[in-house]
């Protein structure tokens, strides 16, 4: 297993820093808001990975840069197949969803408390905030799922379906999902999604604070308490991932044959 100051200065997608057992995870692009793509899937998966086999980190803040949490490719309407080159066959295709398949799993390997902070609009892959354990959120923030249905032409099933359904409920999931609807940070209190609501320069702050509060309490404590905390999620994501990503499989390969 690789150190922090090995596995820390891996990414070129993600700045980690690390103090006093709680480690900051800040997604980027280039020192701006992260662009999603597969290069930085296949880095928060390995990531992910690294963070949570690593007995020295206690609690992990998850944020992004600038005024954006995740944003879209800079041409929201090219598949990110078609940007990476991947062909679409199943075999190609099957590469993509591993690495889908195990951004969540891996997620939810991780056995200490984490606190998202999504400081700007989640236009992509909002279940990386929404499976935090606690999650803060800018006044402009935003939560949406319009990268598969409605603008990519692919079933929502590599997990943001499960996380989404699970928060919002079955009638609320699926309205969003099939209309495209974009949830305000206000709409998201409200609905449960998110805790906290505050000015985007308060949210690192107020991040620190919890970590610090919760830090106070045994190791044990903290990892036990987040497996009991997310055991209905990974039950649900468990039983069903496979299936989805199956039925996301042969829809793409049909939409574009």
């Amino acid at each position: 297993m690789s150190t922090f100051d090995e596995y820390s200065q891996q990414y070129d997608h993600i700045l980690m820093e690390r103090r006093d057992g709680t480690l900051q995870m800040t997604l980027h692009t280039d020192g701006g808001p992260l662009r999603w793509g597969l290069r930085p899937q296949a880095q928060l998966v390995e990531a992910l990975g690294a963070v949570g086999a690593d007995r020295g980190n206690r609690l992990v803040i998850l944020t992004g840069t600038g005024e954006e949490f995740i944003g879209p490719r800079s041409d929201p309407h090219r598949t990110v197949y078609a940007e990476g080159g991947v062909e679409l066959t199943p075999a190609g295709l099957d590469r993509v969803h591993w690495n889908a398949r195990r951004l969540v799993t891996r997620l939810l390997d991780i056995e200490i408390p984490m606190i998202a902070v999504v400081n700007g609009p989640a236009k992509r892959h909002a279940e990386l905030a929404l499976m935090c354990d606690i999650v803060l959120a800018a006044e402009d923030a935003t939560f949406e799922d319009t990268a598969h249905f409605q603008l990519g032409g692919h079933v929502p099933g590599d997990g943001i379906n499960v996380v989404y359904t699970m928060l919002l409920g079955l009638n609320r999931a699926r309205y969003l999902m099939l209309t495209g609807q974009v949830l305000s940070a206000a709409e998201a209190k409200d609905l449960g999604l998110v805790a906290e609501v505050m000015p985007r320069r308060a949210l690192l702050p107020r991040a620190w604070e919890l970590a610090r509060q919760l830090a106070a309490k045994p190791d044990l404590l903290l990892r036990y308490t987040r497996l009991v905390l997310i055991h209905p999620l990974r039950k649900a994501i468990d039983e069903g991932l496979g299936y989805f990503l199956s039925l996301e499989t042969l829809a793409t390969l049909d939409s574009h044959r």
